[in-house]
């Protein structure tokens, strides 16, 4: 028997979490899992708001109807159209088939590519409404958030934004789905800098249009399709966290990431490390071979410093730091202090192609050192140089 969860005013939770996934897009580890999160709206008309992944249809089904009895599903509004949030769509149309889908024109154009659905369509543009007895909706067009068609919904009438993919983390919904009524939000936090740098990142210019967009509305709760739904105590926090990231506006810390074969640029990596936290800046160390790329990215995007080891590798980039920064020039991260050092045994080439990918970052570049074979005590020195450079950027 399903135990629904009204979270105001007749609108339910009726989301799923998915503890199975080994990796979301195929890519990013889950380790704490995913929730994928509809809304029921039951009014004069009842509207969902957003479907779950095709794997959880037959449970998605089973909650609507424990909630609804023998009433039908009149609208479903698709705010977001990747597939773990639309895939149920087709089941539900077979479930209720006078069923209306609403969605702006790109929207309606991606349903019927994916779904062969060419009928049946609601179509809304930028700051339309839709009465549906109590409640209000009201639609804004935020495109690139991180796919073209994205839109969000908000109810006029309980202040509540119904936010697609924005503002969500990863990381089941365990036992409450309201941030109030969860034990701890500690992995949320740290999540949702996960979520961000791997799936929105590229696009801080849409995020922060998007914010110029909501900033009249008064919003009291955020309903985003993953993660927990955020209400009034933190959701300064939750939109911080959003604007700073879509700034890349980087927090004071440095992030040191390194690939190492034989040892030596891992002892030019364990220098670098200890000379950021004795001069009072906190530093992350990544090797490359160990941390996922979802990981290492996390923590670049949240710190305003980086410093990247390679050692010489087939007169390039050892393999995993040029993956590494093929993935940053992808999101075209901004604002980052650089710094480099790398090793070679008899060609040394991995500090010149650092230096030219910080240059095609537009990243302010404050030292480099290369060392031929094992580290020598003048270049440890130079290390703890380049160390004190990077700090005095960073304070």
């Amino acid at each position: 028997m399903y135990n629904p969860y009204q979270i105001v005013n007749n609108i339910y939770y009726v989301g799923v979490n998915d503890r199975h996934k080994m990796f979301f897009e195929n890519m990013i580890p889950l380790p704490n899992g995913v929730s994928y999160n509809s809304y029921l709206i039951v009014d004069e008309k009842v509207v969902l708001i957003d479907t779950v992944d095709t794997a959880f249809c037959e449970q998605f089904l089973r909650q609507i109807k424990e909630i609804l009895g023998n009433r039908v599903v009149d609208y479903v509004v698709v705010d977001h159209m990747e597939p773990d949030h639309s895939a149920s769509l087709l089941a539900l149309i077979r479930e209720y088939p006078e069923i209306q889908i609403v969605g702006n024109v790109k929207t309606i154009s991606m349903i019927t590519g994916f779904y062969d659905i060419c009928k049946g369509f609601y179509e809304v543009g930028d700051g339309d409404t839709l009465s549906i007895g109590q409640h209000q909706l009201q639609f804004y067009l935020t495109p690139m958030v991180h796919w073209p068609e994205v839109m969000m919904t908000y109810d006029v009438t309980d202040k509540i934004l119904f936010s697609a993919d924005a503002f969500g983390c990863f990381g089941t919904l365990d036992g409450a789905v309201v941030d109030a009524k969860l034990q701890s939000l500690d992995k949320y936090w740290h999540e949702m800098y996960r979520y961000y740098a791997n799936i929105v990142g590229k696009y801080g210019s849409a995020v922060q249009q998007a914010f110029k967009k909501l900033a009249t509305l008064s919003i009291e709760t955020i309903a985003s399709t993953h993660g927990p739904i955020w209400t009034s105590n933190r959701l300064p926090q939750v939109m911080s966290v959003y604007d700073k990231l879509s700034r890349y506006e980087g927090e004071k810390g440095v992030v040191v990431v390194y690939g190492s074969m034989y040892g030596h640029t891992e002892e030019m990596a364990e220098t670098v490390a200890r000379g950021i936290v004795e001069n009072g800046i906190p530093v992350v160390l990544h090797d490359v071979s160990k941390s996922h790329s979802a990981d290492i990215l996390a923590d670049i995007f949240k710190y305003k410093g980086l410093i990247i080891g390679s050692p010489t590798y087939c007169n390039g980039l050892y393999p995993e730091i040029a993956s590494l920064i093929n993935k940053l020039e992808v999101r075209g991260v901004k604002n980052r202090i650089f710094g480099a050092f790398g090793s070679f045994t008899w060609a040394g080439t991995s500090v010149k192609n650092l230096n030219l990918f910080a240059e095609k970052m537009g990243w302010e570049l404050i030292g480099t050192v290369e060392q031929k074979q094992s580290l020598s005590l003048e270049n440890s020195k130079s290390l703890l140089e380049l160390c004190n450079s990077m700090s005095l950027s960073i304070k």
